[in-house]
């Protein structure tokens, strides 16, 4: 069962808070009032260590964080967005997009997962959550994504999810050349209706 779309606010699709759903997940907007939910996050050492060369980010670093998410969302309509098990509300961590090369129709995914819910198939869920949103309701051309050379847990979702590799890329926040990954929009469409 795929995801279910809706749009922020819009009556009569969605019951809940949340404008994405799967069958155990449910995605809405970072708020200010947040800033719990993404220190539990970002602020744990195991989630940060591949993804910032910091390691274990500060209260403060979590609230620039929290602030660059949703100012994202002001900005461009997209950030890395919260997400919950609908079972009970539970955070679980974050994915979303956010911007890489807009004038191409090209979107970044990227996806968090806090520590105690690793090994449970969230970040491959959501994934799919997100690239369904992106290509049939934004009508991106492509999505790119990237890993930290050691995360070959992130490397194999990229490549059960369609994504081919492309590069190498410097990616400032953790001073390494990180393996680099396009899925272009027809390919979308083309493993959706196969799928």
């Amino acid at each position: 069962m795929g995801p279910t779309l809706g749009v922020p606010g819009s009556e009569g699709h969605i019951v809940s808070t949340y404008f994405v759903t799967t069958q155990r997940l449910g995605f809405r907007a970072w708020s200010e009032a947040d800033f719990d939910l993404a220190l539990g996050l970002w602020g744990d050492p195991e989630v940060t260590r591949l993804i910032d060369t910091r390691g274990e980010l500060s209260e403060r670093q979590v609230r620039e964080r929290l602030a660059q998410e949703i100012s994202a969302e002001r900005s461009h309509g997209v950030q890395y967005w919260p997400m919950f098990l609908l079972e009970n509300d539970e955070h679980v961590g974050c994915c979303g997009l956010r911007p890489y090369d807009e004038p191409g129709g090209i979107l970044e995914l990227g996806v968090h997962i806090r520590s105690r819910h690793w090994g449970n198939g969230y970040a491959t869920e959501a994934a799919r959550a997100v690239m369904a949103y992106a290509f049939e309701g934004l009508g991106l051309k492509a999505l790119f994504a990237g890993h930290n050379p050691e995360n070959q847990a992130s490397r194999h979702i990229l490549g059960k999810l369609g994504f081919r590799y492309t590069h190498d890329e410097l990616y400032e926040p953790t001073g390494l050349e990180h393996p680099c990954y396009l899925l272009m929009a027809a390919e979308y469409q083309e493993a959706s209706q196969i799928g």
